[in-house]
């Protein structure tokens, strides 16, 4: 997927601003996910590298970012945190490595905008070696017809646009679940953020 011209600057500046804001609200989280990565990791939709500071100094980042805009920042993000980036300019529907060649996949908070996302998670498997690991945070549709449920109903169609295809009422669990790991562990909560839309979440891993 290219990226909006306009609403890829304006994200790729969102996020930026909102660095901080997220390592407040999910970086305990992401800390314990991340304990045991490996020197080499895939990350699909880095974006502006909210994640880098959770990787050890001297890791190699191959970076699966399709919106240009955002490539400047996360070089300067990893050189601030000692991380190593190779970019790959494609979508996650079609990661240009062989299969079986990745150790360990990381994916968080960006399922929700690819434009097909059981594609992509499909790919992900491809590409992970035995005994891989895709490490996984994501937002996720409400269940039931909970307050949360109400407001992703409300706020489909705009997040949706002004977003760039980010689905607030994705079932992306099922969409793992479906995909043909040997295991997966999902942990379902609501995060403490200001953005009501994206609060219901899992968090977990997926073994091929």
């Amino acid at each position: 997927m290219t990226a909006n011209p306009v609403r890829g600057r304006i994200n790729a500046l969102i996020f930026k601003i909102l660095d901080g804001y997220a390592h407040r609200v999910l970086g305990e989280r992401k800390r314990k996910l991340f304990a045991d990565l490996p020197d080499t990791v895939l990350e699909i939709g880095p974006g502006t590298g909210t994640n880098l500071r959770y990787y050890r100094p001297g890791t190699r980042l191959l970076a699966v970012e399709p919106n240009p805009y955002m490539h400047g920042v996360l070089r300067a993000a990893a050189a601030r945190h000692g991380v190593t980036v190779d970019l790959l300019p494609a979508g996650a529907e079609r990661i240009p490595l062989p299969d079986g060649s990745v150790d360990t996949v990381v994916s968080t908070l960006v399922l929700c905008t690819v434009p097909d996302p059981a594609a992509a998670v499909r790919e992900i498997l491809r590409i992970l070696r035995p005994g891989g690991r895709l490490l996984f945070l994501e937002h996720v549709r409400a269940t039931g017809s909970s307050g949360y449920a109400v407001v992703q109903r409300l706020t489909e169609r705009p997040w949706r646009w002004f977003f760039e295809g980010c689905e607030v009422c994705r079932d992306t669990e099922a969409t793992i679940r479906a995909a043909g790991f040997a295991t997966v562990r999902a942990d379902r909560y609501q995060a403490p953020s200001l953005f009501l839309p994206i609060n219901p979440q899992i968090a977990g891993e997926a073994v091929r």
